[in-house]
């Protein structure tokens, strides 16, 4: 049995030779309020069951920014905070997919 229901990873990759990729898009702060986000709501960590992650290159550069959930395979892309929370409320907390965010 996994320690966590979901994980949500997040790619905060930078490219060095100045192509397309999640660091230019303001994953970060994307990341950064996921994780309180999903503290707020109880589900990260300890008595939740959700964990909220870093993650290097996804090689999905196109499509990003881009984050993950697992272990159900759901590959999401976001333009701001309310993308975010969606995903955190709909999938993580009620268990229903955002397809109008799914690549």
């Amino acid at each position: 049995m996994s320690h966590f229901r979901h994980h949500l990873f997040f790619c905060l990759n930078r490219r060095e030779d100045g192509g397309q990729c999640c660091g230019d898009r303001d994953a970060e702060a994307m990341f950064e309020h996921a994780k309180k986000k999903a503290k707020q709501m109880g589900l990260h960590g300890k008595g939740g069951d959700c964990r909220v992650n870093r993650a290097g290159c996804f090689d999905r550069c196109g499509e990003g920014p881009v984050c993950v959930v697992y272990p159900d395979a759901v590959w999401y892309t976001y333009v701001d905070a309310a993308d975010i929370d969606e995903i955190l409320e709909s999938h993580l907390r009620d268990g229903k997919v955002v397809e109008r965010l799914k690549i």
